[in-house]
């Protein structure tokens, strides 16, 4: 008998006027365990055009440069399909993500103060898309994904890639943050 792969979940398909409110600003569309689960084709299908990604926990380990072949491969096949990357971190003294950025090839925005708009604007006037035709990659809820759906942007919120981060990450985002995912499989929302 050959064993079944799990089924992936068909992804959350958005309106033009579908903007999340309240609590639902910190919903993401979609959990992933990793970036790779997240294909060029679902993407495509769903009207995306620019790819903004979160740095630390999501591509490279807290901390570091170096990214996994796996996601790097990933990543050159969203460039293969034709999507646009750029990089955008919070980041204030470290040129961590520019260096990393520029191996890829793609814009980078640093100091962008997520969930602030500001710095998604930057990303999007950098990648040349619009809100309706873009996505958000990240591991926080109260950054990443927060600012991607303040924005209305389609957000994937990715398991991070290793425990050692930021302590304030550590102790003061991540428990309500498990709270909240947990309230949001309860009602459907993932």
């Amino acid at each position: 008998m050959r064993s079944q792969e799990p089924r992936q979940p068909l992804p959350r398909v958005r309106s033009e006027n579908s903007n999340r409110r309240g609590v639902e600003l910190l919903c993401p569309y979609r959990m992933v365990r990793s970036v790779t689960e997240i294909t060029p084709q679902e993407l495509v299908a769903l009207g995306i055009k620019g790819v903004i990604l979160d740095l630390d926990n999501t591509l490279v380990l807290w901390h570091q440069e170096e990214i996994a072949s796996h996601t790097l491969a990933w990543l050159k096949s969203l460039q293969e399909a034709g999507l646009k990357l750029c990089v955008l971190s919070n980041s204030v003294l470290s040129k961590r993500s520019e260096r990393v950025a520029m191996r890829l090839g793609c814009p980078n925005i640093r100091q962008a103060k997520k969930p602030s708009k500001g710095g998604f604007r930057r990303a999007l006037q950098a990648m040349e898309t619009d809100p309706h035709h873009t996505a958000m990659v990240g591991d926080q809820m109260f950054t990443d994904i927060l600012g991607g759906n303040r924005m209305g942007l389609y957000t994937f919120m990715v398991e991070p890639m290793h425990p050692h981060e930021f302590a304030y990450t550590k102790y003061i985002s991540r428990p309500p943050e498990r709270l909240l995912l947990r309230y949001f499989r309860k009602r459907g929302h993932l």
